[in-house]
């Protein structure tokens, strides 16, 4: 049976695009529906609502464009490479990359979309926990591939390497956000992976119980 009712008058593609990029720039909470409306061609709140929902479901579906887009080359960097060492290595410096692109947004839309929200918000906030755990799933998972591989030792601290790498990718999309210039982020990669022979060595859970 023919759907009724007028044709939408826009691109939904190019839509979602802009405001992908619109979140990424700003934030899910620094974006109102008619920076939106603006940014997706001027259309109206009701071909919105139609051809989007809400506000909440753009935002998600425009996460996973993100996710399927910017962020996939960090991802193939982690799957690919041979080695634990150089799967970390590829995967901070495609993040790197991603994260100051020509004519796009600064930082990662996942990162820095949705942080210390309104408590009506909390659920696109947890969304992009979410979405950041099962980043440090996969990084975990990586590691623990080098382990059964023989590429790490069997007693790294698995926990305490997974830790340290998220934060470096993290804050490599807070610093690109403040302005640091790709060649700064390249730069903290090198020196993150600097360390990596020292946090590896040994027997980790035997240097934490070490700490006071």
């Amino acid at each position: 049976m023919a759907r009724r009712g007028r044709p939408r008058s826009f691109d939904r593609g190019e839509a979602l695009q802009q405001a992908k990029d619109l979140f990424w720039a700003l934030g899910y909470e620094g974006v109102t529906l008619t920076d939106l409306q603006e940014a997706m061609g001027g259309i109206t709140a009701p071909s919105f609502y139609a051809a989007f929902g809400s506000k909440e479901e753009l935002f998600r579906e425009a996460v996973e464009l993100h996710r399927k887009t910017e962020g996939a080359a960090g991802l193939r960097g982690l799957t690919e490479a041979p080695t634990a060492r150089a799967s970390i290595e590829g995967m901070l410096h495609a993040a790197a990359n991603s994260f100051c692109q020509p004519g796009k947004p600064r930082g990662c839309l996942i990162v820095l979309g949705a942080i210390n929200c309104a408590r009506a918000n909390r659920g696109v906030q947890d969304h992009l926990r979410d979405l950041r755990r099962a980043t440090q799933q996969h990084i975990r998972r990586r590691l623990e591939r080098g382990v059964a591989e023989g590429d790490l030792p069997a007693g790294v601290d698995i926990g305490a390497l997974t830790s340290f790498y998220t934060t470096v990718l993290h804050g490599l999309a807070v610093q690109a956000r403040d302005g640091a210039g790709r060649k700064d982020l390249h730069a903290a990669v090198d020196g993150a992976m600097a360390a990596w022979d020292g946090l590896t060595a040994g027997r980790g859970p035997d240097r934490a119980a070490g700490r006071t």
